[in-house]
């Protein structure tokens, strides 16, 4: 070989090693994002805070009583309290229009005097203002949104803008009698102060055995699977992902979870808590098996742990959860543990 052609051999010799190390490089930076991606933690909330109470989904038409009661018991706990322009505002379905409702939830957002935003109820609509909010003020002054249900899409929206949030009861969850939903309250409580709550759960035969960590997302399963092909769908990766569902036929809870799945929802899933499943409607043309059931064999090609009975979602019992926040779940037929790490 001449002195030409080895100069030439070297140099791409040396130019192939550079590009390799290069993608070498890339791999385990991409690898140490994906384990070491914390989420910003809002401030917890003292004594003379403020929370704002908005409505960015459905209407509330005749519910005065449960913001009221939202309002006072707020300030019972030495918090301020903001009530948004358009929370009894009324078009059609929504609690305003997009606009209306966006303002509000822009409003609160947006000030540096509030520490917390507690939406008043789900329904139907946060979808529809997801597109029009602007996070600039809100990563200079983070604070906690609060909510379920519909007001997951907006946690997922949070999620991946890089904010913890809390699934927690919503105003129209309160009773007349609020010791009804004493434990749900404490827990919000709880959580907004710093104490978050572990969970101790009673255990089911359909419990996938099993022990896993990682960043707790989720909430409503329809709002999950539509938010699919969005920004706002959620990469769960090394993920514990919580869901819950309430008003639906079986056939159509499975037809959510074989969608996700065929998206590569699960792929890299570290484990699954199942919440309530409420109200489900029969179908003329029974499903079969029990919901457990039908989630087990939904997920059956997966083998990380999956635990039922996590009393959260559209019950009274309404426990919270800090979605963003690293989780371990130690799962066996007997019980389930949910540790906040």
């Amino acid at each position: 070989m001449d002195l030409k052609n080895s100069i030439l051999l070297l140099y791409f010799t040396l130019g192939l090693g550079i590009i390799q190390y290069a993608y070498a490089q890339n791999q385990t930076d991409n690898s140490f994002k994906m384990t070491n991606n914390k989420l910003i933690r809002p401030a917890y909330l003292k004594a003379g805070d403020t929370v704002a109470i908005v409505a960015p989904s459905g209407i509330l038409k005749n519910r005065e009583r449960e913001i009221n009661q939202a309002d006072s018991l707020l300030r019972s706990w030495d918090l301020n309290v903001i009530i948004g322009e358009h929370v009894f505002s009324e078009d059609n379905h929504f609690a305003g229009t997009d606009d209306e409702r966006c303002q509000d939830l822009q409003n609160v957002m947006d000030n540096p005097k509030v520490s917390a935003i507690w939406c008043a109820r789900g329904g139907y609509g946060t979808v529809r203002i997801l597109d029009k909010l602007d996070y600039t003020k809100f990563k200079e002054n983070p604070k906690w949104v609060i909510g379920y249900s519909d007001i997951t899409a907006l946690h997922n929206q949070l999620h991946n803008q890089g904010f913890e949030s809390l699934h927690a009861l919503m105003c129209v969850s309160l009773t007349k009698d609020i010791t009804e939903v004493q434990e749900s309250v404490d827990t919000f409580k709880a959580a907004l102060f710093g104490n978050t709550t572990n969970y101790d759960l009673e255990g089911s035969k359909y419990n996938r055995v099993g022990k896993a960590s990682g960043q707790l997302v989720g909430g409503n399963l329809t709002i999950l699977h539509t938010m699919l092909g969005s920004k706002e769908s959620i990469d769960t990766s090394g993920k514990v992902l919580f869901i819950e569902e309430i008003g639906e036929y079986k056939y159509h809870i499975d037809r959510m979870l074989q969608s996700m799945k065929r998206a590569g929802y699960f792929d890299n899933l570290n484990g699954l808590i199942v919440g309530d499943m409420s109200k489900l409607r029969k179908n003329t043309t029974l499903w079969g098996t029990s919901i457990e059931q039908l989630i087990l064999d939904a997920l059956s090609e997966y083998n990380f742990p999956i635990v039922f009975n996590m009393p959260a979602g559209h019950e009274d019992d309404n426990r919270a959860l800090v979605l963003g926040r690293e989780i371990t779940i130690n799962v066996s037929k007997e019980r389930g543990t949910i540790t906040f790490n």
